[in-house]
């Protein structure tokens, strides 16, 4: 690490940018000279590698039915390909960090249950659904990974005669006096299950999106029902079964409500005992608004012992016409690095893998992935998403810890981390049209380089 005292060396640029052939591509060296107090008219970069905040979980992507059975589809030269694209650390962008869903969501082909109607005790539970296409893909991408990948389960509605509308869809609520325990033994079996058939659980999330009424699988809980059924219920059985180190992560919805629930959850002592860290969404009331990072800051500030960690994030509405929209990449490295910055240790983006419609999804809520598979040629289509990411998970390796970084210009958006092995991180990105040419500063040293129009770039200090 560059303290103080210590000389920073070299400089190597990894950079993706619009209207270029740069795709996290190397392309250049920078070299450090004596710095000097930088001038107000002069951009610059301010790293101090000896201010460190919270340390990094890992980066990755959710590993859906949807994107198992679109893989199902293409030839084993192309499912090697992905695979290593993103599990790969030296080849790919290497992914450290996966979510899938418990029973169905909105990217499934159709919605189904682990279990038959009316079974408290759970005798009819099993996961076959899963083992034909999902459990594959979920252990190939462990393999992939060098055979260690952090995967949390979330579910989106418990079975339907367990809630008050009797249906998986449209929200409804869990009828917790009468279903509370056997749902929350639900999550038990479940992880105990796929633990069984090789497939190890990192952690879990209670509820998908609890305060939002859809026409997919959903289900409803306030604040006070989610801290209710996780100190009576899920946290209770989780630590009976010998599972509390499983990491339960609570609220799993957007930035919005993100302090309304925390607080709600963790000023508990009987809920919040149980409760690893806090989930949240980039859609921000549904309607694509601002991203509210200054909610997420504050329940940093006010819980610091508990972990943030984003769950989900896409661009909805899919046309596939708009794959090569620069913007794609561009809301991924906005919200990656303002989230980091406000004390995120972990990122996931949402499905690996869609099709060339955007799904499968059994009620046409299409959306946009890193990577598109085109069925009727078999190709996989990579958007600047997929590399504005590996900016971020191929260099940030899980045990980093992010640093303290200043830029004195809007345009040049930065966060910065040193790893386990002292290497520094530096990312710089620029959503402008103009090219911004900038001082890297590091501990009295500086290094002159430039973030070109509609770019980001990974430096990286040894």
């Amino acid at each position: 690490m560059v303290a103080s005292g210590q000389t920073a060396s070299s400089v190597t640029v990894y950079t993706t940018a619009a209207n270029t052939e740069l795709r996290l591509t190397p392309n250049g060296v920078l070299h450090f000279s004596a710095g000097r107090q930088p001038l107000e008219t002069e951009p610059f970069v301010l790293v101090d590698p000896s201010k460190t905040f919270q340390p990094v979980e890992g980066i990755g992507g959710a590993l859906t039915d949807a994107s198992a059975e679109t893989f199902a589809k293409l030839s084993k030269d192309r499912q090697q390909e992905l695979l290593t694209a993103y599990y790969s650390p030296d080849k790919g962008i290497g992914y450290t960090l996966a979510r899938t869903n418990i029973q169905s969501c909105d990217f499934s082909s159709d919605s189904y249950s682990y279990v038959g109607d009316n079974d408290p005790q759970l005798k009819t539970f099993s996961v076959a659904h899963d083992e034909r296409f999902r459990i594959p893909l979920i252990k190939q991408a462990i393999a992939a990974a060098g055979g260690q990948l952090k995967l949390y389960v979330s579910p989106w509605s418990p079975p339907a005669w367990m809630k008050d509308n009797n249906s998986v869809l449209q929200g409804g609520h869990l009828k917790q006096r009468e279903f509370g325990q056997a749902w929350a033994n639900f999550f038990i079996k479940f992880i105990r299950t796929y633990e069984a058939k090789g497939v190890p659980v990192w952690g879990l999330t209670v509820q998908n999106e609890p305060m939002a009424k859809q026409k997919w699988e959903s289900c409803i809980y306030t604040a006070e029902e989610q801290r209710d059924f996780i100190k009576k219920y899920l946290g209770p059985s989780l630590e009976k079964a010998g599972m509390g180190g499983k990491k339960l992560i609570c609220w799993d919805h957007n930035r919005d409500l993100l302090y309304q629930q925390a607080s709600t959850i963790l000023e508990d002592p009987g809920a919040a005992k149980y409760v690893w860290g806090i989930g949240f969404h980039w859609y921000e009331t549904w309607t694509g608004g601002p991203m509210l990072f200054d909610n997420l800051k504050l329940v940093h500030e006010a819980f610091p012992s508990k972990n943030l960690i984003f769950t989900e994030g896409c661009k909805e509405k899919f046309d596939f016409d708009s794959l090569a929209n620069w913007s794609l990449g561009e809301k991924y490295g906005y919200s990656m690095i303002n989230d980091f910055n406000g004390g995120a240790v972990a990122w996931t983006d949402w499905n690996i893998l869609l099709d060339e419609h955007g799904g499968p999804n059994h009620v046409g809520n299409f959306c946009f992935a890193p990577v598109h598979a085109d069925t009727r040629d078999g190709k996989l289509i990579y958007t600047n998403a997929f590399y504005y990411i590996g900016h971020f998970s191929k260099f940030v390796r899980p045990g980093a810890r992010r640093i303290a970084v200043s830029s004195n210009r809007a345009a040049l958006q930065t966060t910065a981390f040193v790893n386990k092995d002292q290497s520094v991180v530096v990312i710089v990105m620029n959503d402008t049209d103009k090219a911004w040419p900038y001082h890297l500063m590091v501990k009295g040293q500086a290094a002159v380089t430039e973030s070109l129009p509609h770019s980001i770039a990974t430096l990286i200090i040894k």
